[in-house]
């Protein structure tokens, strides 16, 4: 709107004009966004530049543009409204596909665990191992394989999935007992402590739950513990179970104890 470059306005008379509250303009003012001149008595005086600046911030605000950014933008030199706004609609649109994707995952979470409700015991055990198979790959898959060979790895899957519930259970409460006995073997502080060696039994079994009796040796076994200390993902599993140092302490346990 084309207003005289010399003629002012008290906060009411922006306010009406502009469409807000005098409410608003005394926050904008408080903050630093919006600071007029002030009269002799006090009282705000706003001017031609203060409305201008107001439409830029009005605008910028009914796109959802925080008012700190708006703040920082205004005050920049090479400030560009176009720029601005062109470069907040981008944004916008990544953060609409990302909210597209996440309403999209969360329809089949829900999908999924009514469908999973609806299970009867078997049937859920055998999702659960098929599930706990997918994320083992998804996480871990192409460095294993890279590792240890397609066959190998195959071969494992093939052995988690066709484990019974007994088996099962006993896999998973064996993690448990690990992660808790390292804890206990870690507070001896030696790596060869009766406490370690059972921690470096327990582990030498867990991997030939995985791997099968027969896949199982010594050197693989010290080989594998050497890569959780290059690992964060390993590093972050036994860490943040037992404690700072668990990960390290569990390769010198290994290494202690596995002949």
């Amino acid at each position: 709107m084309g207003v005289p470059v010399d003629r002012t306005y008290t906060t009411k008379e922006l306010a009406d004009l502009a469409g807000v509250s005098s409410r608003t303009l005394r926050y904008y003012d408080q903050i630093g966004l919006l600071v007029p001149a002030r009269a002799a008595n006090g009282y705000r005086v706003y001017n031609a530049a203060d409305m201008h600046r107001l439409q830029h911030i009005l605008l910028l605000r009914s796109c959802g543009v925080p008012l700190e950014s708006i703040e920082d933008a205004l005050d920049r030199s090479d400030f560009d409204l176009a720029s601005m706004l062109q470069e907040h609609l981008t944004l916008l649109c990544r953060q609409r596909k990302e909210l597209d994707e996440t309403i999209a995952a969360a329809r089949i979470a829900v999908a999924g665990l009514e469908a999973f409700g609806k299970m009867d015991d078997k049937e859920r055990f055998e999702r659960i191992k098929k599930q706990s198979v997918a994320d083992f790959e998804n996480e871990y898959g192409q460095e294993a394989r890279s590792l240890y060979g397609d066959a190998a790895i195959d071969e494992a899957n093939e052995r988690m999935l066709g484990m019974s519930k007994t088996a099962w259970d006993a896999k998973e409460e064996l993690e448990h007992r690990i992660k808790d006995n390292l804890i206990v073997a870690m507070a001896t502080g030696d790596p060869a402590s009766p406490e370690s060696r059972l921690v470096a039994g327990m582990h030498a079994q867990w991997i030939k739950v995985h791997w099968g009796e027969g896949a199982y040796t010594p050197e693989a076994h010290r080989s594998l513990a050497q890569g959780y200390l290059t690992d964060p993902r390993f590093v972050e599993y036994y860490d943040g179970a037992c404690g700072d140092g668990a990960t390290e302490f569990l390769c010198r346990i290994i290494e202690a104890n596995i002949e």
